[in-house]
């Protein structure tokens, strides 16, 4: 039971009593990631996936936001609990009072988003849970790899809603980001099914025609 209010806390008592943690002038980026406890992929899927749910019109963008993605999302399948990063980069510091004054800025910001996001449904964000998440995500992220519009922002949307869903411990946030995306993904089976090679010009031509 006491394990469970453990697992259930608001993200932002979590970050809350982890600003405890930080007691050296400089902290590390794997230092940081541990602040979220097992939450620390889902964070760095959120980071990833929000700025790319974005409408981008630049060609070739996909390839950019796509390995990322696809990256994350197939540690977070295979059931990591910290993400995997080259040495370079866990070691890297920030100052620890830059640090601490970003979550004294983040934390009401993340305890507005609570009172729309809280803990519900919480069995679909722990446990093997994110390990099916994980599974659905990296189908989403191999989609943005597919060079037709909106092709980075609907499965990213769908990536980012799930990460928010493990963030906040919001089955609910889960299901809608799994909804939005994997439908996505099936619309363009199914277009690929019927169209074959043309799904790309088809699914362009729709888009200009209606824009």
């Amino acid at each position: 039971m006491t394990q469970n209010i453990e697992q259930n806390r608001r993200l932002s008592t979590v970050l809350q009593d982890s600003k405890t943690l930080l007691t050296k002038e400089e902290t590390t980026l794997a230092q940081i990631f541990a602040l979220f406890q097992d939450r620390g992929t889902a964070f760095m899927l959120f980071l990833v996936a929000l700025p790319s749910a974005l409408p981008v019109p630049a060609i070739g963008i996909f390839m950019i936001i796509g390995p990322p993605l696809i990256f994350l999302t197939f540690q977070q399948m295979i059931g990591r609990k910290v993400i995997w990063l080259p040495a370079w980069l866990k070691t890297k510091t920030f100052k620890t009072e830059s640090l601490k004054a970003a979550l004294d800025k983040a934390i009401p910001l993340i305890q507005k988003i609570e009172i729309f996001s809280k803990p519900r449904f919480t069995f679909l964000t722990q446990g093997i849970a994110p390990s099916f998440i994980g599974l659905m995500g990296f189908i989403m992220a191999l989609s943005v790899l597919m060079p037709v519009p909106l092709t980075n922002t609907v499965p990213s949307m769908g990536i980012a809603g799930m990460a928010l869903g493990i963030l906040m411990r919001d089955g609910l946030a889960v299901i809608a980001g799994a909804i939005i995306g994997l439908g996505w993904v099936l619309m363009l089976v199914i277009l690929t099914l019927y169209f074959g090679s043309e799904t790309v010009d088809v699914v362009k031509g729709f888009f200009q025609s209606a824009f």
